[in-house]
């Protein structure tokens, strides 16, 4: 494998992370009690997969044999259990609520810290900003102080897994507009008068072409401005047979990263800068999802079982949960999609589902995620100052499918948690420029 190019190294860094005519359908009821219900325990198996039709997006539904299987064993969780993000959070929610507002371009103004525009404020239907609220919810989502793992990055054709894969190491660090109780007379930020948004770094460990690669960047407050006003991000990067960190373009955005089918907008769900894209909102659905995973899978093992494309997560546990349903168009001509619809949860505003459409208007990738609820297991999430119970539904891994072409990407980080680095002065030395040559 050749070792990527320099315009490739930003979206190596998002491989390890993290760090969307309408379509439209009919609410179903998926309530509990409501008809059908699917119960708390049960097993869907390949035989009955039919019964899980009316909670799923039909985007999926159209194209589920890429995620549904024979031999599969899906456990049906409980249905809209509370993965709400801690009181600490619900606290800067409070403090600052009614004091955001939507700008030119569909910006951010006068932001702090905690939930933008409370969830259950936001009017889909008569609300003509709804679309931004929502992805400013998720923008802003509660994610511990940041993330950090160790990530197998695999690409699939048709079921065939490929010789071709990373192995490394991610961290990002938010950076400001932190609700712990000691960052309040910052405003909110780690530093003083602080600029970024959040920090993040990638080591690259395998394969051997790409081992020693090392990469930090920037995302910047400016970026929630208008267009007009926003800054790009900075990247660096580290070339191990060049000795040399060199500074390379993180402008295109939208393009294919490193041979895979995501762009570097399309991490977590939607990674991108929201004033580039016109906003909508289409209404709230109830929908089964991945937001509990009860396997580990790689750091702790190779071995799971993904479904004959590597890209399932019907051998998981599957619950019902609130979302929204969101549209992006982007504002750019050259953008590669027409369109990408966006289902969140409602209760931890973390992406469930998009769907990306290319420009026939014709559904070109599906992308969804695997969760963990910190709650359940603290050996991978420790609580720190100010936040005794982390309280965190984060991503442990992500698929995207290709639905023209069969092919597809799969990342794996099971070992994901968001405890700090310890103190402000082991983030600066992370955030440091020269930590990349200087035993990175």
């Amino acid at each position: 494998m050749r070792m990527p190019g320099l315009h490739a190294l930003p979206a190596v860094a998002a491989l390890f992370f993290l760090a969307p005519s309408t379509s439209t359908h009919a609410e179903v009821d998926a309530r509990p009690d409501g008809p059908a219900a699917l119960r708390e325990g049960e097993i869907i198996d390949f035989a009955r997969v039919e019964r899980l039709k009316p909670y799923l997006p039909p985007e999926l539904w159209a194209h589920r044999q890429f995620v549904f299987y024979e031999g599969m064993r899906l456990e049906i969780g409980p249905a809209f259990r509370d993965y709400a993000p801690p009181p600490v959070f619900h606290e800067a929610t409070e403090t600052h609520r009614g004091q955001a507002r939507i700008g030119p371009d569909g910006s951010l103004e006068n932001y702090t810290a905690g939930e933008p525009f409370p969830m259950d404020e936001i009017d889909c239907r008569n609300d003509p900003q709804a679309g931004e609220k929502v992805i400013w919810n998720f923008d802003y989502r509660w994610q511990g102080s940041g993330q950090t793992a160790h990530a197998y990055y695999s690409y699939w054709d048709r079921g065939e897994e490929l010789p071709l894969y990373y192995e490394g190491t991610a961290r990002y660090v938010w950076l400001a507009h932190r609700p712990e109780p000691q960052y309040a007379k910052n405003g909110g930020n780690i530093f003083r008068k602080e600029r970024r948004k959040l920090a993040y770094g990638v080591n690259v460990l395998a394969p051997f072409d790409a081992k020693g690669i090392a990469i930090l960047n920037y995302r910047y407050k400016a970026a929630d401005g208008p267009r007009d006003q926003a800054k790009n991000d900075d990247t660096w990067v580290y070339i191990p047979t060049l000795r040399r960190v060199r500074r390379v373009s993180s402008a295109q955005r939208t393009d294919a990263v490193s041979g895979t089918d995501f762009t570097f907008d399309d991490f977590s769900g939607f990674f991108g800068i929201p004033p580039q894209y016109e906003w909508q909102c289409l209404g709230e659905h109830d929908v089964i999802a991945t937001v509990n995973s009860r396997i580990k899978a790689y750091p702790y093992t190779k071995d799971h079982n993904f479904g004959p494309y590597g890209l399932s997560f019907a051998d998981d546990r599957w619950e019902l949960r609130h979302a929204i349903k969101i549209r992006f168009v982007p504002k750019n001509d050259d953008h590669p999609y027409s369109q990408k619809i966006l289902y969140i949860d409602k209760n931890t505003a973390e992406m469930l589902y998009s769907f990306a459409y290319d420009q026939k208007e014709e559904l070109w990738k599906i992308i969804y995620h695997n969760k963990r609820w910190s709650e359940d297991g603290h050996e991978f999430y420790e609580p720190w100052e100010g936040v005794p119970e982390p309280r965190d539904n984060m991503s442990v891994a992500d698929v995207v499918i290709n639905v023209q072409t069969g092919t597809g990407n799969r990342i794996e980080f099971w070992d994901a948690n968001g405890t700090p680095l310890g103190s402000s002065g082991k983030v600066r030395r992370f955030i440091d420029i020269g930590r990349l040559t200087r035993g990175r």
